[in-house]
């Protein structure tokens, strides 16, 4: 069977489909026979092309009969040479049910694997990771291709779709992780995490027994399973789950226009990708609804060189913004003066750290963030992440402290120190586990003292500054060198939020 090349008659408006206004596009359905009394499986194949201008996602209609207990896809498509400059072939694929692929219909959506793997399966029992087990039941199911990018030659494509026959399995039982960690339980502290995190689930190849065991070596208190586009992770984590070590529920949103991970969520939790930067509405809905159950929305890696991938809506609806992402490197270095640049305009908003570990390779807690909250919790890590009551460090051997005084108060980072504009306001921050490198205070001007750190590792800077002077106060750890985890000199070892200093 063959799709072959895209007509304007198979571009669909949403009318209840997507959105008002989105376009959809479906290609043309296939079709299987009722079994017979001796029928096993059966088996559809369909090709087609997909030219260089064309839509993000195509939905491929499976007319799936009574009697099915699994569904197979396995898919492939063509990658021509291109010229130096030029995007090659990749292409994407997910899986919705009968229940529909309307933006946001949750009960429809049954998976999604991205380009990380080229076949999949589902039944009631189990399902492969990056999808959701459960019930086939009869009905038009849709296969979504994501062209990611195109080559001038076009993209050839093939999915193979096979259905087998039976009774239904025993029905999958989730089993999200305990929403404490009972042995790291300290009251109000600071807690670290690490909230950007991928496994087999999505494009990692790490199991998640293997994400966990690195997360406990790195000696954290907490991370977030993050997958792409897909919440059959946070099905799965009680199994793998650990009295020291808090397992939080989130999503990479992936879209076109960048990514979004969604953070803090409640397990089973699905956020919607389908739209770009040029939906505005819908990417608000969505930051909405991520809110409503309690979680945060972070801008991931606004300048990682990659399609698709720097982060292009509105920073004012992130709650947090990822200015540190794995080795410390220059895209890294573009995001900090960009939220630095932000927050001179008077627009904060909380940055934090995440190593993104996807492989082996691929150091967990490098960097991440360090929380001060009033417990081990998840409403209590949310609500210490956005009000910016926090540092990033490139490992658990860093900390540090940052104050700042006036007249007997105090303001730590996140805070507001009330000071009248002549006030004499001292700044104090130490840093241990940082040997050999530089430690800075920064405010809206830029650095304003820098002390270096001696091999030690440990290291006191105090300044004395003015709220007529000084409207917040923030500092950096650097290393000249890059060091062992960057190559790129002047290296980001630890960096906090800011201290406001005077009246509103």
């Amino acid at each position: 069977m063959s799709a072959g090349s895209l007509s304007r008659r198979n571009l669909l408006r949403a009318g209840g489909v997507l959105t008002a206004g989105a376009a959809v596009t479906m290609l043309p359905e296939v079709a299987f026979a009722e079994p017979g009394a001796d029928t096993t499986t059966q088996t559809r194949t369909v090709t087609g092309t997909f030219p260089l201008s064309i839509s993000d996602w195509f939905y491929l209609p499976v007319k799936v009969p009574q009697g099915v207990n699994q569904i197979d896809v396995v898919y492939s498509y063509d990658r021509p040479a291109v010229p130096p400059g030029t995007r090659g072939n990749a292409c994407d694929i997910g899986m919705f049910g009968p229940e529909g692929i309307q933006l946001g219909n949750q009960n429809g959506f049954r998976g999604w694997s991205g380009g990380f793997r080229d076949r999949f399966s589902i039944s009631a029992s189990e399902a492969t990771p990056g999808y959701v087990p459960g019930p086939i039941k009869a009905g038009t199911w849709h296969v979504i291709l994501g062209p990611y990018t195109v080559a001038p030659q076009g993209l050839n494509y093939k999915v193979d779709i096979t259905l087998s026959f039976g009774p239904q399995g025993k029905a999958f039982e989730p089993n999200p992780a305990p929403t404490s960690a009972l042995a790291k339980q300290r009251g109000k502290a600071w807690y670290r995490g690490d909230s950007h995190l991928h496994t087999v689930h999505s494009d990692g190849r790490r199991t998640p027994d293997q994400l966990v065991a690195a997360a406990r070596a790195a000696g954290l208190d907490f991370i977030t399973s993050t997958e792409h586009n897909t919440q059959s992770a946070q099905l799965h984590w009680g199994n793998y789950a650990t009295d020291d070590l808090l397992i939080l529920n989130g999503e990479e949103v992936t879209t076109r226009s960048g990514h979004w991970p969604a953070i803090g969520l409640p397990a089973g939790t699905w956020v919607d990708w389908r739209y770009r930067a040029s939906d505005p509405k819908d990417f608000r809905k969505f930051v909405n609804d991520v809110h409503d159950v309690g979680g945060l929305v972070t801008a991931a890696h606004p300048f990682a060189n990659c399609f698709g991938c720097t982060y292009e809506y509105a920073y004012e609806l992130a709650d947090l913004v990822e200015v540190w992402n794995g080795p410390w490197d220059r895209a890294d270095e573009a995001s900090v003066t960009h939220w630095d640049g932000l927050l001179r305009g008077g627009q904060w908003i909380p940055a934090i750290g995440n190593s993104d570990a996807h492989n082996p390779d691929h150091i967990v807690a490098l960097p991440h963030t360090v929380v001060l909250a009033d417990s081990l919790a998840r409403t209590d890590l949310m609500a210490g992440l956005k009000a910016g009551r926090s540092y990033l460090a490139e490992s658990t051997a860093v900390s540090l402290a940052f104050t700042a005084r006036a007249e007997g108060r105090e303001a730590g980072i996140g805070e507001r120190l009330r000071a009248s504009t002549g006030t004499p306001v001292t700044v104090e921050v130490t840093v241990k586990g940082a040997p050999d490198t530089t430690v800075v205070i920064n405010d809206q001007l830029g650095p304003e003292r820098s002390a270096t750190v001696p091999a030690s590792g440990e290291a006191t800077l105090t300044w004395t500054t003015y709220p007529r002077y000084t409207r917040w106060v923030r500092a950096e750890v650097r290393r000249t060198s890059g060091g062992p985890n960057s190559t790129t000199p002047n290296a980001m070892v630890a960096m906090t939020n800011p201290i406001f200093i005077g009246d509103e």
